[in-house]
């Protein structure tokens, strides 16, 4: 019997120094980082676009030649247009505005979970207004402290993104239909650029990755994970990126000084059909020989409905432009309203978008299907062949 009991005393000692095991490791796990303080509540500053065109006004860079990420100003920083093998021009600028606009968004999309608020709204700069609704689980407020943290961590860290892609995807929509930040500036040349778009969700990907480094500030976590993820991409020289916007002139774009550039080729693919967004890439350089477009998957909601959390993401455009673009998905004009909802109505706007384009740049091809392919094809016929040799 005493001999019983040892083993039985073991068991129970082991049982508990187990379970003190798993609580430690639940509660030291590696948890996501959100922005500090002062950076919480104060939206990302503003960054200039670039063309991917060879033209006046454009700068190409090099993977060593970006500086360190600044949410604030920061000198060192720099932006323009890189070139990557598999993902094609990517304007660095975009893609740190699509960082820093994921990250505020998670934060605040955390603060106000944490605080059990049903709702937020959140403006860039265009005058749109962006209001989410948010629906909690009906046992949210009897859920521990420590599990209603996680939770809406993980919440916040798949809102953040997905915010901040469709706010981003929306400020095109706007610019096909004219919008410009400068009153008697169109941006339409720039609108879904064949760039734009992927340098976009790369940066919410960027900002995931450093949302979850631990180790690390944001800008550094921001400054690191680009760099991975450009490397990842087969980033290539400054020279590099000018050759291939060179090669696109007459084709992708037309035109030689900033305000003066007629952009031919659109990138309208931003993950509708398959939940990934293909980017465009310049037909074969000499350093990219071989290489194949890689896609990459758009935010989703997902997660929320693993924990009983839904939402209602809403745009209301406040812009000259909202009546042309309300027109597209409320026809009727006794019936339209002053909201939409990009789950609902990105996908009829778009494919108004892809048809007016197919008229107008014919050679992009069937206006359902704007992947490269369609440009693939019709450059084989247009492109003098290319050396395979690779440029000193």
């Amino acid at each position: 019997m005493e001999g019983i009991r040892r083993l039985s005393a073991k068991g129970v000692g082991f049982a508990l120094l187990l379970c003190l095991l798993i609580f430690f490791q639940a509660t030291c796990a590696p948890q996501a980082t959100f922005l500090n303080q002062k950076n919480a509540n104060l939206p990302p500053r503003p960054r200039m676009g670039s063309y991917a065109s060879s033209t006046v006004g454009t700068t190409f860079l090099g993977p060593n030649e970006l500086g360190p990420h600044g949410y604030e100003y920061n000198w060192s920083e720099q932006n323009g247009i890189v070139y990557t093998c598999k993902g094609g021009h990517i304007d660095i600028s975009h893609t740190r505005k699509a960082a820093d606009w994921t990250a505020f968004l998670a934060a605040r999309a955390f603060d106000r979970i944490s605080r059990n608020k049903r709702s937020f709204t959140f403006k860039m700069r265009e005058p749109s207004v962006y209001r989410i609704e948010l629906t909690y689980p009906e046992n949210w407020r009897e859920l521990p402290q420590a599990e209603q943290e996680r939770i809406a961590r993980e919440i916040a860290l798949a809102l953040g993104p997905y915010l901040s892609y469709a706010a981003n995807t929306w400020h095109e929509i706007l610019t096909w239909f004219g919008y410009g930040n400068i009153a008697i500036y169109s941006e339409f040349p720039s609108a879904f650029s064949w760039e734009d778009t992927f340098s976009n969700l790369l940066g919410t990907h960027v900002a995931a990755e450093a949302l979850r480094d631990t180790e690390h500030t944001y800008d550094k976590a921001v400054t690191l994970a680009l760099d991975r993820e450009l490397k990842n991409l087969g980033v290539q020289k400054a020279s590099a990126a000018r050759r291939a916007s060179e090669k696109m002139r007459g084709l992708w774009f037309s035109g030689d000084w900033l305000f003066f550039v007629h952009t031919k080729s659109r990138n309208f693919d931003i993950g509708l059909d398959d939940g990934l967004v293909t980017p465009r890439l310049v037909p074969p350089i000499p350093e990219c020989r071989g290489a194949e477009p890689q896609p990459y998957p758009v935010p989703n909601l997902d997660v929320l409905s693993e924990h009983g959390f839904s939402i209602k993401f809403e745009i209301e455009p406040k812009e000259w432009e909202k009546d042309k673009i309300l027109s597209v998905i409320y026809p009727n004009a006794k019936e339209r309203e002053k909201r939409l909802e990009p789950a609902v109505h990105f996908a009829p706007i778009m494919d108004y978008i892809r048809k007016a384009a197919a008229k107008k740049y014919p050679y992009n091809g069937d206006p359902q299907d704007p992947t490269p392919r369609t440009t693939f094809d019709f450059l084989e016929h247009v492109l003098p062949q290319t050396s395979t040799a690779t440029p000193k």
